[in-house]
């Protein structure tokens, strides 16, 4: 077996450059004769804008220019469109609003930008800024999507009613009330989907700068992909996608925020076109709070149909999900078909009606965060489906043992239209079950009463739709000298990239990763790319890499042919080397390439057919202190089914880090505004609860590996489960610690204690 190959727990590559100090981030940049750029934002959350008078900020020194909305306007600078529509259940089509780059007349939220600054640096931009006089009449906001959607809420947008962006269904409404006619027993749950801050270690970023000499613009930024990037940006400079250059170095962490087109880079750009400089912005932390996009925030009511043994007939929701003041890239696919589609959950359900209501309120835009619409599907299903089993007093356990999908009846075609390729559901339950000791509970119990602790265990099913965002394309170039240089068009955000992609390559070329470069992030440099995001990266651009390395193999092996003048078809490749059959003939792939008169080259492209479907089971156990209503995870169990694995250790890293932000969102994070002015509470880390090492404890984690059928590596992906899976597996071990029905996330201390102390 390979050392360096395909499920080999080698060490990452990159780690080296990052432990030494050697990583190159956006705020590592800085170009010749550079500016900086401050963004004045709206400190109300909904007002507006009278007038702004910028002329004393613009003879504060260093102050180089000073741009308003209609400045951008005026140039030709259109506004920032979404990227995906959907169709109200009665067919008319959703409300789209404007999305200037700049507030022109009116800001919707606290943070929405209103002017930039350029100065000589950053701190005089500040200065600048502090002399504009911004006359806004605040009118009344709304932050709560519950509250919007009320008749005669304060309206975010004048067009719409309520606040209404869009009124979508999925499944069939008539066969789900059929099948809850004929119910024994129905089960219902209301619950909220807690708003998060994605947080990234690395802020937002961007330098930018217009090259008059052959016109053409230039973005270095921390980004999850720069071709759709690229292609966002121009259609709102209204120029061609080949007269910017997008480019992405090392990424301190996306989680999805990190793939959308922003107001900065925007703005950056146009600034550096007028003033003839290169212009820099780097977000700090306050900022990205007000200015980057937010995940989750919805508001469910849920209901389950059963038959008198616990089979499940039909279910029906309703979600309210808050879509912010604007529409960013993927606002309205992440709780329709990203989520919605994905409610069926690892259950056999034979009727399911989805209704989702996206509302508009004054805060900042909501799109993808780690999981995308699935752990917001996941903690629905599962909650539900744990509150069935109480009432029904079958149990977590059992109450799925009936109802999960058995592996005999894959391909499955769900109510919601996805068909899962694989899985053993029920042997991934059944194997954390054991792993978790859940016989033994019992007795642990016991011993935390002894302490004055409740103990609490609970499981959760996950299943998610991954690797979609169309094909990707892998490009390998044989250098001369014998090396290997891969470009391929996902974009590494601390996943391991790289590595993993040299474990791809030294499979099937047989080539140590010593002589082998990945180059991504360069929209100039690489054609083509979809950039990170739905734990696509490896299934998806890896798969291409299989491609491209076996055209390669391909394409040499004529060459090698003819340079040891004997027939192709007697060739065979092994580990790096051209040998003859029935003969000591060899050469190798490196001595081709040094013959080569130039560098060989092979781009291969790979569409996957369909999505892929990691999926697997959580059980957390933990403890309560009933006088104080802390919460510690005592002990935390996974079964993985991400189809086959590249690098243990890696995977186990991304499962780990997941399982942290959902534990995160279950009892940490929460971003809270005023209900009177819109204005953010929770603005910094001494108001925003992230959890800390101290918090988290050792996972274990095992694979049950089924491969996919749907993946030309037999790869699932993985980069999102421990997110997906984790909040509702806390959740059901807390409401068992608390013998209640339901604790809305974030379960902090107060409210644990608040539920100890009526109940």
């Amino acid at each position: 077996m390979n050392k360096f190959g395909i499920g080999q727990p080698v060490l990452r590559d990159e780690d080296i450059r990052f432990i030494s100090g050697k990583g190159l981030y956006t705020g590592d940049i800085s170009l010749t004769n550079q500016t900086y750029m401050y963004v004045l934002r709206s400190n109300v959350s909904n007002g507006l804008i009278k007038s702004l008078d910028i002329d004393d900020a613009l003879k504060s020194s260093g102050v180089i220019n000073i741009f308003l909305g209609k400045d951008l306007r005026e140039a030709g600078i259109k506004d920032m469109p979404t990227n995906f529509k959907a169709k109200n259940k009665d067919g008319s089509d959703m409300y789209t609003p404007e999305r200037p780059a700049i507030a022109i007349d009116k800001v919707r939220h606290v943070g929405d930008p209103i002017a930039i600054i350029i100065a000589e640096s950053i701190e005089q931009a500040k200065n600048a800024s502090e002399l504009i006089f911004a006359d806004i009449e605040e009118i009344a906001s709304v932050t709560s999507c519950n509250e919007a959607i009320k008749d005669n809420s304060p309206q975010v947008w004048e067009d719409t009613k309520n606040n209404l962006c869009f009124d979508w269904e999925m499944g069939e409404q008539d066969k789900v009330e059929d099948a809850f006619k004929i119910a024994d027993s129905i089960v219902e749950i209301e619950l909220i989907n807690n708003r998060i801050v994605p947080n990234s270690m690395e802020t937002r970023g961007a330098v930018a700068n217009f090259n008059k000499e052959d016109g053409r613009y230039e973005l270095s930024c921390s980004s999850q992909g720069v071709h759709s990037l690229r292609d966002r940006i121009s259609n709102v400079l209204n120029i061609e996608p080949s007269e910017i250059r997008v480019i992405t170095t090392d990424v301190g962490g996306g989680f999805g925020m990190k793939i959308f087109n922003y107001p900065e880079y925007i703005c950056s750009l146009f600034a550096s076109k007028i003033i003839g400089r290169p212009v820099k912005w780097v977000s700090d932390r306050s900022e990205a709070f007000l200015s980057d996009t937010h995940g989750r925030d919805h508001v469910t009511k849920a209901k389950l149909a059963l038959d008198k043994e616990g089979i499940f007939l039909g279910i029906k929701i309703d979600t309210v999900a808050n879509m912010g003041a604007y529409l960013s890239n993927f606002a309205i696919f992440i709780p329709t078909l990203a989520g919605t589609a994905m409610l069926a959950g690892c259950y056999k359900t034979p009727a399911i009606y989805v209704n989702v209501k996206g509302v508009f309120t004054n805060t900042p835009a909501i799109d993808a965060y780690r999981g995308a619409g699935r752990p917001e599907a996941s903690f629905v299903i599962e909650r539900l489906v744990d509150v069935a089993g109480i009432k029904s007093g079958l149990g977590p356990i059992e109450i799925r043992r009936r109802n999960l999908i058995p592996s005999s009846e894959m391909p499955y075609k769900t109510a919601l239209n996805h068909t899962y390729d694989t899985g053993d559901f029920i042997g991934n339950m059944e194997l954390a079950v054991k792993d978790s000791d859940w016989q033994g509970f019992k007795d642990r119990a016991k011993i935390s009463k002894e302490n004055n602790k409740i103990r609490g265990i609970g499981l959760s099913t996950y299943i998610e739709a991954c690797s979609g965002g169309g094909p990707e394309e892998a490009t390998i170039i044989l250098e001369k000298n014998g090396s290997i240089t891969l470009h391929i068009g996902t974009q590494s955000n601390g996943q391991g990239h790289e590595t993993a992609y040299k474990q791809i390559l030294c499979e099937y070329l047989g080539i140590g990763p010593e002589k082998m470069t990945v180059i991504q992030g360069d929209s100039d440099v690489i054609a083509f790319g979809a950039g990170t995001g739905g734990s696509r990266s490896v299934p998806v651009g890896g798969a291409a890499i299989k491609v491209a390395s076996e055209n390669i193999i391909n394409k040499t092996k004529s060459l090698a042919a003819q340079k040891l003048n004997i027939d192709e078809s007697t060739l065979e490749y092994k580990e790096g080397i051209f040998l003859a059959e029935g003969t000591n003939l060899t050469i190798s792939l490196e001595d081709l390439a040094k013959d080569s008169n130039e560098p060989i080259k092979i781009s291969s492209q790979w569409t996957p057919p369909n999505y892929t479907f990691p999926n697997g089971c959580h059980i957390c156990e933990l403890e309560v202190d009933k006088d104080t209503g802390q919460i510690e995870i005592k002990k935390y169990t996974v079964v993985d089914d991400f189809g086959l694995v590249i690098n243990p250790n890696m995977l186990a890293g991304q499962v780990h880090g997941g399982i942290a932000q959902g534990i995160g969102q279950a009892i940490y994070e929460n971003t809270v505004y005023d209900s009177e002015n819109g204005q953010l509470l929770s603005g910094s880390f001494m108001d925003y609860a992230l959890p800390r090492a101290e918090d988290l404890i050792n996972v274990d984690i095992r694979w049950n590996m089924v491969p996919c059928e749907t993946n030309l590596l037999q790869i699932k992906g993985a980069g999102e489960a421990g997110a997906i899976g984790a909040p509702p597996a806390v959740i059901n071990a807390l409401v068992n610690a608390l013998n209640i029905e339901h604790i809305d996330m974030p379960a902090t201390p107060n409210k644990v204690w608040s539920k100890l102390h009526s109940n």
